[in-house]
């Protein structure tokens, strides 16, 4: 009672009196008084300017308040009084590990140097082990922290999250404490386990209403599930009780937007597209969606029970708001929380940066396997299914090997398989993401090619049924992880050895190319690129030796080399929009019609957001008898703010009335004329379709 009372005259003198002192500047802080407590922590540090222990505390608090690097400034400022103090490397430690920073671990380990009695950084220790799936670990950390303080909450939250995890309800270390439970709703969502952890969130607020972390969480986690309605208003009280971190504010304006969005309904999907594309993109993502689901339910061997949702952000800061706070997230295109996938917008993205399609399917394998193993997978896995699944569709799609990750194998920088996972969650370089993603899809090609698709469903249900890594390694391939491990990495150094070795040849050779091109020695060109074309092939980036190749052919008139240099590097995965365009139009101009429509079509799973290109491909669908994909075609032009749109109309028209829907045809007709009145193609064909009418 004694200490409670003190408390509440610290509270009560901190908000009357002008503050003096660390403890008024912490009764302000703990009353949630932030610009109070900020200004005294300020005259604090104004009148000692050298006591490192007042920036630390204001550092915690700006850390708190979600302004990492103010905090991170503080806690510097204070190492450059005293390098050694442990509170400041632990304020730094615990703001990487809140950015999935590998140098946390380091920082921890010297803040206990410092001090190894500080429990807060062994905690931070099992924390991060346990973001790595490395149970071992974080058990063994978590553990010194209980030596430290055996009723550390977060230590007891860790252990018993891991029993949790491993479907072990009743667990003795259970900490009946509302911030651990928010611990385990992180783990819970960081594993994609996202209702379970909502579950955990709702346990701490029940405890705490005051909570604001948790019921942020619990707004952002029911928003990707798509419970909009309870995210809101759990989000707004946040917010009105002066939480108002980055994600809480970008969530609650996020569900603002979706004013601005259309959803449309089949029976085994939801899209839902912003207004201003919805009609253009529907026809291509609604049946590639259908697409997906008919093959991957074959292809899994299971039933999905309830419609997939697919929301396309046309804007990439609302689709990123979708992946905060969610580890191994840089740079990605699409997330996948159960049944609902979030993904950008072709239009979100310079054109041909990335293949919307191949990020869908990538995405919709993540619901597949999610609901196989009840979001127990392993990151590795999921995402090496995924990435597999991308060239199994195609092989033109997928990512294509980048020096970046040539220059991993070359290093020998791939993770052994059973700590895969650290590669996407607490990379130390950041291309280790991207080579992870490699690893994994790799891997799983590697057990396709070896054991075959029936072994990796194999795995797929073992994961489901909470084995892990090694253990699923032995069982179903018959050897130990290590061995695995050599076999894996001896099959990926065969398979990109000719590449690999011939890196810098290639390099080297390309820079020559590259002068060679803007002095217009265009033999020079195509000796050298014929010569280094096949030392990389998978290099479909911008300054391509296709790309070269073709120009210097064009150069010299041979339209027909051209063509074939452009026809590899569209098979070798490029994506550039105006190299395909003109590859479609050098087919045409040669009488290759099928093949100019083929080109076309590939755009569509790039960048359909170019009505000349819709245009010229409806044309060529039509002059073909492929009445679908003109009228596709056609449609897409009129739904996109066609330049002309009598010339527009009139073409869908034309379609229409090709696939005898007459009345349609009919309609787009007059559509033409009432935009351009005396636009005479329209009037002919509306003749022609009066006269035709039963009389």
């Amino acid at each position: 009672m004694r200490s409670l009372r003190l408390g509440a005259v610290a509270v009560f003198l901190a908000l009357v009196l002008p503050a003096q002192t660390l403890e008024q500047a912490e009764a302000l802080w703990k009353a949630r008084r932030y610009q109070e407590a900020n200004d005294a922590f300020r005259a604090l540090v104004a009148r000692v300017p050298k006591n490192a222990d007042y920036k630390v505390r204001w550092g915690r608090m700006y850390l708190e308040h979600s302004q990492p690097k103010d905090a991170a400034d503080l806690f510097n400022e204070a190492l450059e009084i005293n390098d050694k103090l442990p509170g400041a490397l632990l304020g730094l430690a615990l703001v990487a590990a809140d950015q999935y920073d590998p140098r946390a671990t380091n920082l921890a380990h010297k803040a206990l140097e410092a001090d190894p009695k500080l429990v807060e950084a062994q905690e931070l220790l099992a924390r991060i082990a346990l973001e790595d799936n490395n149970n071992a670990k974080a058990i063994e950390e978590a553990k010194k922290a209980l030596a430290i303080d055996p009723n550390s909450v977060e230590a007891r939250a860790i252990v018993a999250t891991i029993d949790w995890l491993n479907d072990k309800k009743d667990t003795p270390w259970d900490p009946h404490a509302a911030k651990g439970y928010e611990t385990a709703g992180h783990f819970f969502v960081i594993n994609r386990r996202y209702e379970e952890g909502i579950q955990y969130y709702r346990k701490a607020l029940e405890l705490d209403p005051q909570l604001y972390g948790a019921r942020s969480q619990l707004g952002i986690n029911l928003m990707r599930l798509g419970q909009n309605e309870e995210a809101f208003k759990q989000l707004e009280e946040c917010y009105n009780n002066g939480f108002k971190d980055a994600a809480t504010v970008n969530s609650l304006t996020l569900i603002d937007s979706y004013k601005n969005f259309k959803t449309y309904d089949t029976a085994r999907t939801i899209l839902k597209l912003h207004k201003k594309e919805a009609e253009l993109l529907r026809p291509y993502v609604e049946s590639e969606m259908l697409r997906v689901i008919s093959t991957y339910e074959k292809k899994y061997k299971m039933k999905l029970t309830r419609p997939v949702q697919v929301e396309v952000y046309p804007d990439h800061e609302d689709f990123a708001v979708r992946t905060a706070g969610m580890p191994g997230m840089g740079g990605v295109l699409g997330v996948t929380f159960g049944y609902s996938v979030a993904m950008d917008s072709p239009s979100g993205r310079p054109p041909g940066s990335f293949h919307w399609a191949s990020t869908l399917w990538h995405e919709m394998s993540h619901v597949f396997t999610l609901t196989a193993t009840g979001h127990r997978v392993p990151r590795w896995f999921t995402e090496g299914m995924a990435v597999h699944e991308e060239t199994a569709v195609n092989p033109e799609w997928g990512d294509r090997l980048s020096p970046d990750i040539i220059r991993a194998i070359k290093e020998k920088k791939l993770l052994p398989v059973t700590e895969l996972d650290r590669g996407f969650v607490h990379p130390t370089e950041p291309a280790q993401v991207i080579v992870s993603y490699f690893q994994g899809g790799r891997i799983c090609d590697y057990i396709n090619d070896k054991w075959g698709w029936d072994t990796l469903l194999a795995m797929l249900h073992d994961f489901g049924a909470g084995e892990e890594t090694g253990a699923v390694i032995r069982k179903e391939l018959k050897i130990e992880p290590e061995e695995f491990d050599k076999r894996f990495l001896a099959w990926v150094e065969a398979d990109t050895k000719h590449v690999v070795d011939n890196f810098d040849e290639w390099r080297k050779t390309m820079k020559q190319i590259n002068e060679l091109s803007q002095a217009k020695d265009y033999d020079g060109v195509i000796k050298l690129g014929t010569a280094v074309r096949d030392l990389y092939p998978d290099y479909v980036e911008a300054g391509s030796v296709y790309e070269f190749l073709a120009s210097a052919y064009l150069a010299k008139k041979n339209k027909d080399a051209a063509i074939a240099e452009l026809q590899r590097y569209v098979k070798a995965g490029g994506r550039s929009p105006a190299t395909i365009k003109g590859l479609a139009k050098d087919l045409e101009e040669a009488g290759r019609k099928k093949e100019a429509a083929e080109a076309l079509e590939r755009l569509n799973y790039i960048y359909p957001m170019d009505n000349e290109q819709h245009q010229r491909l409806g044309a060529l669908w039509a002059d073909q008898g492929n009445v679908a994909g003109a009228l596709r075609e056609f449609g897409a032009v009129v739904a996109h703010n066609p330049l002309d749109p009598a010339q527009a109309h009139y073409d869908l028209a034309r379609a229409l009335n090709l696939n005898h829907q007459t009345a349609q045809a009919k309609d787009e007709a007059l559509a033409a004329l009432e935009t351009a009145p005396g636009f005479r193609p329209a009037q002919k064909l509306l003749l022609e379709l009066s006269s035709t009418e039963p009389k």
